[in-house]
């Protein structure tokens, strides 16, 4: 039999990509989701357990029934205005959460964890591009929450030797190339997914919020990594862990910026449409460049991505013409 993977959130956008990505590479992913926010369509590739992560109880029940070989956690909130909006709720999921699952696969014997973190623990970047040396200072709850968690998991290792991968990660977009999943968020606030929306007339207009930034054309800048590219990334990693390595901490991304109009202007060239674009204040926590320094990731998991900016809209167009549409809450 293969190895079980207990898969938090794995109903979700990455989470469900790299279960696609475990089952290729002979693990059998067993997603644990309460479906708030993930897909009960994207579980194919192992069987859906329905639960939160702030269940004890109902998380004993699924460790005893599968006896996963380690845990890769995506279950939190993702959404930055929320996190403004609703910090108590945020971190209640985000932090309590994770430690209700981490005691919960300690518990069961499980001493292993990949972790779903982000590069918003950076904060304004200092020094660019960014690597993992690069100092912690998050703008938001969001990636506060994110930070919290880290910093837990290093107080794991240190004194219970529970071991964790924790993966920064920068822009993820784009979705399976053969369209059986891809990204779907209610309500979306991803750039990708409003663009092709705006370019396929399903919205009045793309909202570019600030265009003073100090960057080449006074929009943001952000690293876009191909999903399966990340779900790659969590096979290396746990694969890391299983071999018995230690704890440590990897950003992923391509290492290339792209601006929100250049971004915009691919998928308008892509779509062969121009659409609508409404220029508002900026938003609080919005860093003005992200992009990844992710040679760490490469030298030490062997992790190349594959796609480019191309290939993400290429796929992910594809997927929000076709499959995205289908899926009904």
């Amino acid at each position: 039999m293969s190895q079980a993977i207990l898969v938090a959130g794995g109903a979700g956008y990455i989470g469900s990509h790299t279960c696609l990505r475990l089952a290729e590479a002979g693990f059998t992913p067993v997603v644990y989701d309460n479906l708030s926010n993930g897909w009960e369509e994207f579980v194919q590739w192992g069987p859906l357990e329905v639960g939160d992560v702030n269940d004890p109880v109902r998380l004993a029940e699924v460790f005893a029934k599968h006896k996963p070989a380690a845990v890769i956690h995506f279950a939190a909130f993702v959404e930055v205005a929320f996190s403004i909006a609703e910090p108590g709720a945020f971190y209640g999921t985000n932090v309590g959460g994770a430690i209700t699952l981490i005691e919960a696969a300690r518990k069961a014997g499980v001493d292993k964890l990949v972790f779903s973190s982000t590069c918003a623990t950076y904060g304004p970047p200092v020094t660019l591009p960014m690597d993992e040396t690069h100092p912690q200072a998050p703008l938001n709850p969001y990636g506060r929450s994110k930070l919290m968690v880290e910093q837990i998991l290093r107080d794991m290792d240190r004194y219970k030797r529970f071991h964790s991968v924790v993966l920064r990660y920068f822009n993820a977009a784009g979705a399976d190339p053969e369209g059986r999943i891809g990204e779907k968020h209610e309500p979306e606030t991803h750039a990708i997914p409003l663009a092709i929306a705006a370019a396929r007339g399903e919205r009045e207009k793309f909202t570019l919020y600030g265009s003073d930034y100090d960057t080449r054309d006074g929009t943001c800048i952000r690293d876009y990594v191909h999903v399966l590219d990340l779900a790659d990334a969590h096979v290396l990693a746990l694969k890391w862990l299983l071999d018995g390595k230690h704890s440590t901490a990897f950003n992923l991304g391509t290492g290339e910026g792209t601006s929100v109009r250049e971004l915009v202007a691919a998928i308008e060239r892509r779509s062969n449409r121009n659409f609508p674009l409404e220029t508002v204040t900026r938003r609080d926590g919005d860093a003005p460049i992200l992009v990844a320094d992710s040679d760490k990731a490469r030298a030490l998991l062997g992790w190349n991505p594959r796609y480019g900016l191309d290939d993400i809209i290429q796929h992910a167009w594809a997927w929000h013409a076709n499959g995205a549409t289908a899926l009904k809450r």
